[in-house]
């Protein structure tokens, strides 16, 4: 069986109290009695119970912040200037920064007995992690100990907050690198040490996870480079929707060679592109990108006005349920163990419709069928 999980990201409906929210972030590790944090843990566990209504199976924890400026801020030993981030001294997690918990993942932890009751079953939750590439791009000055001394803290806050009791269980741990392999990077050549090292900090942190019984997931925006498949303990790959790991058939090959496994990505979240789908949908004439980029311009200053109605750009279940038939078809059902969002739906211009897509493609995933 064939199970959905979402990415994490989500819209904040309420933008005159996301001080408050991300205020409620810090606060609630130390006083979960303060205004905010009581405000951070209803929006935390609203926005996860919205998840698991919706049909999702393995609801990542609600992630409203910044992700690569969440982990950082949670590491001693860098500092922030105008360039970027600059490592002073070595790197620790700091303890007036919850010591390495991540305080969404608390909240669940904490209400995890409340939330079972009320759906009548055991949680699953999914995990997300910045990984140290990604975060290492966001380094003023680095090298290929970077990755390393990044993958230090990481791994950390992998084993703190990867947690399982009888009510909810840490099912997976995603590492997101949506930076690698979109720049030549030459840190990252062939035969060069750079690549050795950056192997080793994501089997350092997959490690911890494997340890703790959890599934290792890496979500990534681009397979050109193919480092990933030397991995020892990353189990499951995840990319975007038109990502050549979903069509290319030499693809099989290498997970059965690996022993690893797919999450399909079903659903396209870039909401400009869903608008310029639209666009070339119901037009009849050949639209230019400038004619396309005026669409989304056009179709933006309707939703924000409230004349136009963002679930007609969203994907129908239909279109979800035939790519997941595709990637089953091409590598084998044992092969795909969980489906979803190709990223996160921060960009998308509300909660609601957020949700919404959610819906649509838990009903993708729960009632296929390869026959269908």
């Amino acid at each position: 069986m064939i199970s959905s999980y979402d990415v994490g990201s989500l819209p904040f409906d309420e933008e005159n109290k996301l001080n408050l929210f991300l205020e409620g972030a810090f606060s609630y590790l130390f006083n979960s009695e303060e205004k905010s944090a009581v405000f951070f843990e209803k929006k935390v566990l609203q926005a996860f119970l919205d998840k698991l209504n919706a049909g999702i199976e393995v609801p990542n924890y609600p992630q409203f912040r910044d992700m690569n400026s969440m982990f950082l801020s949670m590491i001693d030993g860098i500092e922030k200037i105008k360039e970027g981030y600059v490592e002073f001294e070595k790197l620790s997690l700091k303890r007036d920064k919850g010591n390495g918990v991540i305080p969404e993942v608390e909240v669940i932890r904490r209400k995890a007995k409340e939330l079972s009751a009320e759906l009548g079953t055991p949680l699953k939750i999914k995990i997300c992690i910045t990984g140290p590439y990604t975060l290492s791009s966001l380094f003023l000055y680095k090298n290929e100990e970077t990755f390393l001394k990044l993958a230090e803290v990481l791994a950390k806050i992998v084993e703190i907050n990867t947690f399982s009791d009888k009510h909810c269980k840490t099912e997976i741990v995603s590492l997101d690198e949506p930076t690698f392999g979109f720049i030549d990077d030459p840190l990252l050549d062939y035969g060069s040490p750079g690549r050795e090292k950056l192997l080793k900090a994501w089997d350092k942190i997959f490690h911890v996870a494997h340890v703790k019984d959890a599934k290792t997931c890496m979500h990534l925006h681009n397979t050109s480079d193919n480092l990933f498949w030397e991995t020892n303990y990353l189990q499951i790959l995840e990319s975007h929707v038109n990502d050549n790991l979903y069509r290319n058939k030499t693809v099989k090959k290498k997970l059965e060679e690996k022993d690893k496994f797919l999450k399909a990505s079903i659903c396209i979240t870039d909401f400009d592109q869903l608008i310029r789908i639209h666009a070339k949908t119901h037009s009849t004439e050949n639209l230019t990108q400038l004619d396309l980029n005026k669409y989304v311009a056009e179709a933006w200053k309707n939703i924000r006005s409230g004349k136009l109605d963002p679930t007609i750009f969203l994907e129908e279940t239909e279109t979800m349920r035939k790519r997941l038939r595709n990637v089953i078809q091409l590598f084998g059902e044992e092969r795909v163990l969980y489906a979803g969002p190709e990223c996160g739906l921060r960009s998308f211009p509300s909660y609601n419709c957020a949700i919404e897509y959610l819906q649509r493609t838990a009903n993708a995933v729960k009632h296929f069928s390869i026959n269908s």
